[in-house]
C-alpha cells in the first residue's frame, strides 16, 4: 500500500503501525515522499490514471477508491469485466448523471454515440495494460493535470479525442452499469464523514 507521511501518522494515531517487516496486516507499507503536487486530489490521480507507469511490469490493474472495499477475488473481476469479452478497459457509468456540462447533451438513443454515458463513476477502474489502454490513461491524466482534478468532467472528451486520433486502432472499452460496481465493491464512508455525523 502506497501512502504519504500524513496518512502514516494518521494510521499510527489510530494504533496501526507497520511491524518490523513494514506490514500492516496483509499490506506492505511504502511511504511516498517528494509528491509532485501540493493538492492531494491531483496526487491521487497519479496511481488512479497512471498505474502502467508506476508498475511497468504489471499486466493488469484495478483502481479502487479508498472509500470502497472489494467483495470478490480480483481474478474473478478481471475475468468478468475484461477477459470474458476481450475488453482492455472497464469503468462504470455514473449512478446519477450521464452528461457533463460543456459537452453535447448525451442522447442514449443516438445510434452514433461512442459511449453508453458521458460521465463515469471513477471510483472503480479495471484495465489491461495494453498500448491503447495506456494511451487513454495518459491522455486522461494530461487533461486532469492541465485543467481540473475532477476527472469525470474530462472523461468523455478524452475518449472522443482518443477515437479521433486513432480511428483505425480498436480500443476494447467496457462501460458497465453502476449496479455491477456496487455488487462488487462495498462503500465505506471516510473517517472525517463519520466524525462529522457523530458530532451532530
Amino acid at each position: 500500500m502506497f501512502i504519504d507521511e500524513i496518512t502514516l501518522q494518521t494510521l499510527a494515531s489510530e494504533g496501526q503501525t507497520p511491524d518490523r517487516m513494514g506490514f500492516i496486516g496483509l499490506w506492505k507499507i511504502v511511504v511516498v515522499k517528494n509528491l509532485p503536487f501540493t493538492d492531494m486530489r491531483r496526487v491521487g490521480k497519479i496511481p488512479k490514471l497512471l498505474p502502467h507507469r508506476l508498475f511497468p511490469s504489471a499486466r493488469y490493474s484495478i483502481w479502487l477508491d479508498s472509500k470502497l472495499r472489494l467483495q470478490l477475488d480480483p481474478l474473478l473481476i478481471l475475468e468478468y469485466f475484461l477477459w470474458r469479452k476481450g475488453h482492455e478497459y472497464a469503468i462504470s457509468n455514473h449512478y446519477d448523471r450521464h452528461c457533463a456540462d460543456g459537452l453535447t447533451r448525451f442522447n442514449a438513443s443516438d445510434p452514433n454515440k461512442l459511449l453508453p454515458s458521458n460521465v463515469p463513476e471513477g471510483s472503480f477502474i479495471i484495465r489491461a495494460h495494453t498500448p491503447m489502454s495506456n494511451l487513454f490513461s495518459c491522455l486522461w491524466f494530461n487533461e486532469v493535470d492541465r485543467f481540473t482534478p475532477r476527472d469525470q468532467l474530462s472523461f468523455a472528451h478524452t475518449y472522443q479525442k482518443l477515437r479521433r486520433m486513432n480511428p483505425e486502432k480498436p480500443f476494447h472499452f467496457n462501460m458497465f452499469k453502476d449496479c455491477e460496481r456496487r455488487a462488487i465493491a462495498k462503500l465505506y464512508h471516510h473517517r472525517s464523514e463519520e466524525k462529522r455525523n457523530i458530532i451532530r
